[in-house]
């Protein structure tokens, strides 16, 4: 007989991730090193912008010994308190951002602890991490307990801040990660993380001791997102049974759809009950089953809902993405285009907005394609992405844009949403949705043909800059061969004059 099920064990999801790092986007070392910074960036820039404060970001990388990379990360952000640490930098799947349906950069709860994990399995050192909150300062060393997904927090230290002290100060030493300048290292993930966040300032200290300052070129911090309800349209019968069961306080099912769903009013309750007359909407929410919920799910399509709230997605904005555009690129021509929310799966709110800038300071010629989702720079998986893909089938022909790969432009595309679609743990790539392909698309299109007419103008302005050329070369002579024509050598000069004078007008 078998003795396989004697090793039938469980696992933790954090023993899972240590098995499968290459989830959260550890592979390869320059995309790890790159991912370790994006992990802490984000949290901080979230951080500071939901405390209302305009972020001071400094990030250090420096070579350690035996191929090592100590990175470094302080911000100016409210800190985190020490009943919270351990949870927020030490447990997998833990956090405020998860089941909150808000436009935020993180999602999964999972960044910051994947550092430390990653720490851990390629150096077995514990990440340092100095907090000010509230007037108090704790230090930590911070590990984890893979087998148990706890925080483990030694060399505790607390006290008091300094005056006005506040903010995050993580220290970590990393293994099997390089630091490289290119297009997919961490200078070129700060410079783009600056474009989306004009708002922030980011200073970056490199091994080689370059300092390279990003200031923030608008002085507002962007407009708060606020968290919404679900809309029927985007659920599931798995999204509707798990709300259900997680529904404390309601006694009746309807009562809970009226108050946890977007868009659900009292006739529209009735209209469900008359087109699920075998599910009892009176009952108590954690009493729903499978089928019952897959019945009100096929029911909720039948039913014409007032579309979903839109004002919960904050776009960068139009002046802000040409501010920042001009300020770090200082192209010869911007156009943004900033369209109006749609929607997605039925339910899921979204917006798309580009940017186009033409010439400027590029760190290589040709065309450059730069993707985000919520103000996150996306380096990696480009391949697979819907941004890359929508892009690739554009008919630059028709813009005056021969090739895009040879054009000094850069393209900039912001996706936003209160759920961006990744196709993966490590948050790179974003899917296909029908209705995101389409809106990115004709976002994209909107914006080539104001560069269409830029560049038709521009060439224009070369022809004619080309013919008033040819046409100078003539003119000594000609004033020369009529004013001695005329047996008036004498008004040769003014014949010149006159001429180019006639020929500036025509070019004017």
């Amino acid at each position: 007989m078998s003795d396989a099920f004697s090793k039938f064990k469980e696992y933790s999801v954090a023993e899972f991730f240590t098995k499968n790092r290459q989830m959260l986007g550890f592979s390869g070392k320059v995309r790890s090193l790159t991912t370790i910074v994006h992990e802490y960036i984000t949290n901080s820039l979230d951080a500071c912008e939901e405390a209302g404060i305009m972020p001071e970001i400094e990030v250090w990388v420096e070579n350690a010994p035996e191929e090592k990379v100590r990175v470094k990360v302080r911000d100016n952000g409210p800190g985190i308190p020490k009943s919270h640490i351990g949870r927020a930098l030490g447990v997998m799947l833990a956090g405020s951002k998860f089941n909150r349906y808000m436009q935020q950069r993180g999602q999964q709860g999972i960044g910051a602890t994947g550092c430390t994990m990653f720490s851990l399995i390629t150096t077995g050192q514990h990440v340092k991490v100095v907090s000010d909150y509230g007037g108090k300062r704790v230090k930590a060393d911070i590990g984890i307990d893979f087998k148990s997904n706890k925080a483990v927090l030694t060399e505790v230290v607390e006290g008091d801040s300094p005056e006005g002290g506040r903010g995050l100060y993580v220290d970590a030493l990393f293994g099997d990660v390089k630091y490289e300048k290119s297009s997919k290292g961490v200078h070129e993930y700060l410079r783009r993380t600056a474009l989306a966040n004009p708002h922030a300032t980011i200073i970056f200290n490199d091994p080689e001791g370059a300092r390279f300052e990003f200031p923030r070129s608008v002085e507002q911090l962007p407009p708060r997102p606020f968290e919404v309800k679900p809309h029927p349209l985007g659920l599931g019968a798995h999204d509707l049974l798990e709300m259900s069961k997680r529904a404390g306080g309601y006694s009746r099912l309807s009562a809970f759809m009226q108050n946890e769903l977007a868009r659900v009013s009292l006739n529209k309750v009735k209209e469900l009950q008359e087109l699920v007359p075998d599910v009892d909407l009176g009952m108590k929410p954690d009493r729903l089953n499978w089928e019952q919920a897959e019945r009100i799910v096929r029911a909720f399509q039948k039913v014409k809902w007032i579309a979903p709230a839109t004002n919960s997605v904050i776009p960068i904005g139009k002046g802000q993405v040409e501010k920042s555009l001009n300020n770090i690129l200082g192209p010869e021509f911007v156009y943004v285009t900033e369209r109006p929310p749609k929607i997605y799966r039925g339910g899921i709110p979204f917006t798309v907005e580009v940017g186009i800038a033409y010439g400027g300071q590029k760190p290589s010629p040709g065309g450059e394609l730069m993707r985000f989702a919520n103000r996150a720079p996306l380096l990696f998986d480009a391949g697979g992405c819907a941004i890359t893909a929508t892009v690739k089938n554009i008919d630059w022909k028709r813009y005056n844009i021969r090739n895009f790969d040879d054009e000094p432009l850069t393209l900039f595309i912001n996706f936003s949403s209160v759920h961006v679609p990744y196709t993966s743990a490590g948050k790179q790539s974003i899917s296909d949705e029908e209705e995101v392909v389409d809106e990115i698309r004709n976002a994209v299109q909107e914006s080539l043909r104001n560069v269409g007419r830029h560049l038709s103008g521009k060439r224009r302005e070369k022809e004619k800059g080309q013919k008033r050329k040819v046409i100078m070369r003539y003119v000594g002579q000609l004033s020369s061969d009529l004013a001695d024509l005329a047996d008036e050598g004498e008004k040769e000069g003014k014949l010149k004059e006159t001429l180019t004078s006639i020929i500036e007008r025509r070019f004017e």
